[in-house]
C-alpha cells in the first residue's frame, strides 16, 4: 500500500475528477455499442487513450489469427468492423510490475424501448444511479481503469511499469476481443476487469455455452393436422429434457457454488418458426445459453446436450427418423477459478479495506466474463473487480456513482502500489 500521505493524496484526487469521471462514462453510454456497432465507440476510447499519452494500438479482429487458438468460440457473423482497442503505457524508468487492466465495449440488445423509463442511450443520474445501457456492463468499468490512473497523474505522477488498458469487442458472445488480445502479445503480471461485480472479487465463474437446435416437422393444412407433425410443438420436450440436465447438474454441486441457489441455468432465449397460421410448422429453430461449472470438459458438455437431444427425439417417432440438428455458435467459454496471483489479491484486498473500512469480500458468478482467457490460457491471474449495477441487460439498467467512486479509488491505490509510481513525463 502507499504510504498513508500518498494515500490520502490518492483518494482526494479520485474525489476531485469525479464529476468528470461521470461525465466521461455518460458520454460512452451514449454510442450504443451493438455486437457490429462498436467502431464509433472504439474510437471514442482510442481517442482518450491517445489525449492521455497513450501509445494506442487499433486493429480489426481476424478470425484466422485466433480460430486455433484455446478459447476461441465459433463465430457466424462478419467481423467486418470488429474493433479492439489497447492504450499502453510504458514509463521511463520501469521498476514495478505490469498490469492489464481490460474492459468491454460491447453492450447486449435493449428489447422494446417502450419497457425502458427513458430511452437507453440518453444517459442521466437519479439520486446515486447513472442509467443508460451499457451503464453498468460495462461502460463504468472502462472509465474506472482510465481514471484511476488520472488521479495519479493529477498529483503529477505515472506508473512506473508497464500497463495495457483493453477495450474490447465479443465480451457478451465469444469472449474473443479479449482472445485477440493475447494473441496480439500483450501481456502482463496480473490483470483487473473492472466488471460489475457489486465491489466484491470475483472469485469463480461458470463456463458458458451457445447452440441451436433446428427441428424439422412435415408440413400439412391445419384441417387435416394429424397427417402433418408440428415441429414447433415437437420442440416442447426438447426443452423440457434439457431442464432435465439443468436440474442434475444444480444438483451435482462444484465446491465452489454450494452457497448459490441455482448456479447452473438453461435458458431458451430465442425461438421461431412456422410460416403460415393455418399450416402445421415444417421448421422451428430454438436458441440456448447453458452453463457448466470449471473443470467440465466442454467436449462433455457438448456429448451431454446431445444425448439429451437424442434421447428427448428418439420418444417421438417423426423426430426419431428425422433427428434435430445442433449447431454450437458463440460462446464455448469454460468455466474459471482465480488461483494464484495471492499477492495481487492480497493488494487489492488491502486497498479495498482502505476505501471501504471493511473486508473484501469473494463472489461466484453464475455467468462468465473475459477472465477465463487470461487465466486459464497465459497463466495471468485475472481479478474482476467493479461496481455495483442493478439490471443489467434487462429495462433501465443502472450503476451506482458512489462505488464508481469507491473502486476507482482502490484501483488507483492499488496501481500506485503493483506499478510503483515516478514524476509524470
Amino acid at each position: 500500500m502507499p504510504d498513508t500521505e500518498l494515500t490520502t493524496k490518492i483518494l482526494k484526487a479520485v474525489d476531485d475528477g469525479l464529476q468528470e469521471q461521470i461525465d466521461y462514462t455518460a458520454e460512452l453510454v451514449k454510442l450504443p455499442s451493438l455486437r457490429g456497432q462498436e467502431a464509433t465507440a472504439q474510437d471514442f476510447m482510442a481517442r482518450s487513450m491517445r489525449e492521455r499519452g497513450y501509445t494506442v494500438d487499433r486493429w480489426k479482429i481476424d478470425v484466422e489469427d485466433i480460430q486455433n487458438l484455446p478459447g476461441f468460440s465459433p463465430v457466424h457473423v462478419s467481423y467486418d468492423d470488429a474493433w479492439n482497442v489497447v492504450g499502453a503505457h510504458r514509463p521511463n524508468s520501469p521498476k514495478g510490475k505490469s498490469l492489464i487492466l481490460n474492459g468491454h465495449i460491447d453492450v447486449v440488445p435493449t428489447g422494446p424501448l417502450d419497457m425502458w423509463s427513458r430511452p437507453p442511450f440518453q444517459p442521466y443520474v437519479d439520486g446515486d444511479w447513472l442509467y443508460g445501457r451499457g451503464a453498468g456492463d460495462m461502460k463504468a468499468g472502462l472509465a474506472i481503469n482510465l481514471y484511476a490512473v488520472d488521479a495519479l497523474k493529477r498529483l503529477g505522477l505515472a506508473p512506473a511499469c508497464d500497463i495495457y488498458f483493453q477495450s474490447v469487442v465479443e465480451e457478451e458472445c465469444t469472449g474473443n476481443g479479449a482472445l485477440a488480445c493475447l494473441q496480439r502479445g500483450y501481456r502482463a503480471e496480473t490483470a483487473i476487469i473492472t466488471e460489475p461485480s457489486g465491489d466484491r472479487l470475483g472469485s469463480a465463474q461458470v463456463g458458458v455455452m451457445w447452440f441451436q437446435v433446428k427441428v424439422r416437422g412435415r408440413p400439412a393444412h391445419v384441417a387435416y393436422a394429424g397427417k402433418g407433425s408440428n415441429a414447433i410443438e415437437a420442440c416442447f420436450p426438447i426443452i423440457e429434457a434439457l431442464h432435465g440436465l439443468e436440474e442434475q447438474w444444480n444438483k451435482d454441486r462444484h465446491p465452489m457454488f454450494h452457497e448459490e441457489e441455482h448456479p447452473i441455468n438453461f435458458v431458451v432465449s430465442k425461438i421461431e418458426g412456422g410460416d403460415w397460421t393455418s399450416s402445421v410448422p415444417a421448421w422451428c429453430t430454438f436458441d440456448m445459453r447453458i452453463s457448466c461449472y470449471p473443470g467440465q470438459d466442454l467436449a462433455d458438455v457438448r456429448r451431454a446436450v446431445e444425448e439429451t437431444v437424442s434421447g428427448a427425439s428418439r420418444k417421438s417417432s417423426f423426430l426419431a427418423n428425422n433427428p434435430p440438428e445442433i449447431v454450437y455458435h458463440g460462446f464455448q467459454a469454460e468455466g474459471y477459478v482465480l488461483e494464484g496471483g495471492e499477492q495481487g489479491q492480497s493488494l487489492l484486498k488491502a486497498c479495498h479495506k482502505t476505501v471501504y473500512g471493511e473486508e473484501l469480500q469473494n463472489r461466484v458468478f453464475t455467468g462468465t466474463t473475459d477472465a477465463r482467457f487470461y487465466g486459464l490460457y497465459a497463466g495471468i491471474p485475472a481479478m474482476v473487480y467493479g461496481p455495483k449495477s442493478s439490471e443489467i441487460h434487462g429495462f433501465d439498467e443502472r450503476v451506482s456513482i458512489e462505488s464508481i467512486r469507491k473502486v476507482t479509488q482502490s484501483v488507483a491505490l492499488f496501481i500506485a502500489d503493483w506499478c510503483g509510481v515516478e514524476k509524470a513525463a
